[in-house]
């Protein structure tokens, strides 16, 4: 259709942080872009301050909202109804972006055309400094899955044919809080390929205490959608039901784990 590169984000409750995430992306080098951005059902002024960037930027804002809180993987199938172009970023709404991002990711794709995707690499940010770097294998394999997202989610840049070809993310209950981890393997087994550039153009928000953010709940998802994703890609075996160790860690003492946590994050391997 076009090079215009279309931004879905999904907002809830993130008024402190929503500005700066869209303002890095005003300030992105590579100006062909609209930004669709689905609000899902935030109960602060997360919504009004979308609202404001719309009337300030009319061409480059489609807001949509949900009348309840329906999730991350329907609100991006939501945003990606209105998407019309071929490119396609992902944005959350608690991080920001480098000026270069999409610069570097259009000509990416654009002189790769053996490629599907591409991420980047990450810089992770505790809201003073950094504390550490995210950057994953530069050709991620069925293997690779083993052991770590092939991609960072947020990062990335794909086709819309893509989605289409995959139908998106998936809506199974079991795969929230781990719709990238779905979705990865469902890329790999289809047989598309995807890269990771080295740069890191995007920063995330972290720090120790997300540690206890990660239930039980999200742990068994993890476990079950990587074991189902595993034998999608054709592992067989004990090598299936491997995630499910890592339910371990929810007996883990929080005091403990968040030592753990806050030690990954000094890891280049972090996920």
């Amino acid at each position: 259709m076009n090079d215009k590169v279309s931004v879905i984000m999904a907002t809830y409750n993130c008024a402190d942080t929503v500005e700066k995430a869209i303002d890095s992306i005003l300030a992105q080098t590579y100006e062909n872009w609209i930004m669709i951005v689905c609000d899902d059902g935030s109960s602060d002024s997360t919504l009004e301050i979308l609202n404001c960037y719309k009337a300030r930027y009319p061409e480059k804002f489609v807001i949509i909202k949900n009348e309840v809180n329906r999730k991350l993987p329907y609100s991006l199938n939501h945003c990606l109804e209105y998407v019309e172009t071929d490119f396609v970023a992902r944005m959350d709404g608690d991080d920001w972006s480098t000026p270069d991002r999409f610069e570097k990711q259009v000509s990416f794709l654009k002189e790769h055309p053996e490629y599907d995707l591409v991420g980047t690499g990450v810089t992770v940010f505790d809201g003073e400094k950094k504390i550490a770097s995210i950057i994953k294998t530069a050709i991620p394999t069925k293997n690779t899955m083993l052991h770590d997202n092939a991609f960072s989610h947020a990062t990335i840049m794909t086709y819309k044919r893509v989605y289409d070809e995959l139908g998106g993310y998936s809506l199974d209950p079991t795969v929230l809080r781990v719709e990238d981890v779905d979705l990865w393997c469902r890329f790999l087994s289809a047989g598309y390929k995807g890269y990771n550039l080295p740069d890191e153009l995007y920063v995330i928000l972290e720090d120790v205490s997300a540690a206890k953010r990660r239930t039980f709940q999200a742990r068994l998802n993890s476990a079950r959608t990587r074991c189902k994703g595993y034998k999608l890609m054709g592992f067989k075996g004990l090598t299936c039901y491997k995630p499910y160790l890592l339910l371990l860690k929810a007996f883990v003492p929080t005091f403990i784990y968040r030592k753990i946590h806050a030690w990954k994050l000094t890891r280049s391997d972090v996920t």
